[in-house]
């Protein structure tokens, strides 16, 4: 089956190269476009995308309070909202990410590292491994920040020592594969360890799981995870 693709982007013309480039592979498809943010919201309710490929800055509604909307409809809890964002330290982006995005990508960056972004939230993976996401993420995430908690503190005592462990390094940025070497595991055991701590901690996706992280203390700016 196609991943279905919602775009929102005020500028027609990137949206139309977006369009192009999607719907040239065979397993993703574009269903429909959106030019700001409340038709982005619409959209995504009239057609349950998997994705939206969410432009931050646009007329109306922007993308922030899209996401924030998209995320928070139980009707739409099988939609991932991926961020386009021209600079890749924006403090929206990690404001996005505290509303429930997946993750973001710069809008200059290359066709396969779309695409493969795109796969990536798709498959319920976040976009937080490289290095200028995790100077995002111990910039803004880490520190006070208006929002609600996406989970209690308490609601980490349900993790076992290695589930808390497996989740502190994600919240660092490490991929799987970096955490199965420092921690001496198989790969199919860290996804283990990263599902059964989403499930246990209430989060959507492992972009929330990292907000998590942070919220609760888990893991802090220039300390080990404790």
């Amino acid at each position: 089956m196609s991943i279905r693709v919602l775009l929102a982007d005020d500028q027609a013309l990137l949206r139309g190269t977006f369009r192009l480039l999607i719907d040239s592979c065979p397993d993703l498809e574009v269903v429909a476009e959106a030019a700001d943010g409340q038709q982005a919201v619409d959209l995504a309710r009239t057609h349950r995308p998997d994705i939206v490929l969410m432009d931050i800055r646009m007329p109306g509604t922007d993308g922030l309070a899209a996401t924030a909307a998209i995320c928070a409809d139980p009707d739409l809890s099988g939609t991932r909202v991926l961020v386009l964002t021209m600079y890749e330290t924006d403090e929206y982006v990690a404001r996005a990410l505290r509303v429930g995005a997946s993750g973001f990508l710069g809008k200059y960056v290359t066709t396969d590292t779309l695409l493969d972004g795109i796969r990536t939230v798709a498959a319920g993976e976040a976009l937080l491994s490289p290095g200028a996401t995790r100077a995002l993420i111990t910039r803004f995430l880490a520190g006070p920040a208006p929002g609600p908690l996406l989970a209690p503190p308490e609601r980490l005592d349900d993790l076992t020592p290695r589930e808390r462990e497996v989740t502190a390094l994600a919240a660092r940025g490490r991929s799987n594969d970096e955490i199965a070497r420092e921690l001496v595991l198989s790969v199919l055991t860290v996804r283990s360890h990263i599902q059964r701590a989403l499930t246990k901690l209430g989060a959507r996706d492992r972009a929330q799981l990292v907000v998590i992280a942070y919220q609760t203390g888990l893991v802090r700016p220039e300390s080990r995870p404790v």
